[in-house]
């Protein structure tokens, strides 16, 4: 086995609209909907953006606009969970705050969805249970859930 090392996709942010094109053909094909457009501010969205879970999120992205999409133009929107390149806050003193820190990013951007395509466990590139563990040796719980 070769591995095979490539950069960050954030780091790769003119091969953004090649691949967001790519999804959109495979999706269009699939589900039977002509996109001529993706919207210009959609697309500096997506450049501008992180992208934590690298291409697979990428797709992720693309499939669910898809899914929305009433016209031909795509309107992508990544919600409030995006964040453009800016400066991320100084980090943690420890491990464990940072590890903490890193999970709630995961948990928020998938909207706290912990399993399947999109979820934290994913764009940590976890096991689901070892997110759930993990959670709960940090006291990690869903803002909106019941204190028991």
């Amino acid at each position: 086995m070769f591995p095979i090392v490539l950069p960050a996709l954030r780091d790769r942010a003119e091969d953004i609209p090649m691949l967001a094109w790519a999804f959109v053909k495979e999706f269009s094909e699939a589900m039977a909907k002509p996109i001529d457009h993706i919207a210009p501010d959609s697309m500096a969205t997506l450049q501008a953006y992180s992208w934590p879970g690298n291409v697979r999120e990428l797709r992720n992205v693309i499939e669910r606009a898809m899914i929305l999409v009433r016209d031909t133009t795509l309107q992508i929107s990544l919600g409030r969970t995006a964040s453009s390149r800016t400066p991320e806050p100084p980090p943690a003193t420890t491990l464990r705050e940072s590890e903490r820190a890193h999970i709630l990013r995961a948990l928020e951007q998938s909207n706290w969805r912990i399993r399947g395509a999109g979820g934290a466990a994913e764009l940590l590139d976890l096991k689901p249970t070892t997110l759930e563990a993990r959670m709960v040796r940090l006291g990690i719980r869903r803002p909106d859930s019941k204190q028991s």
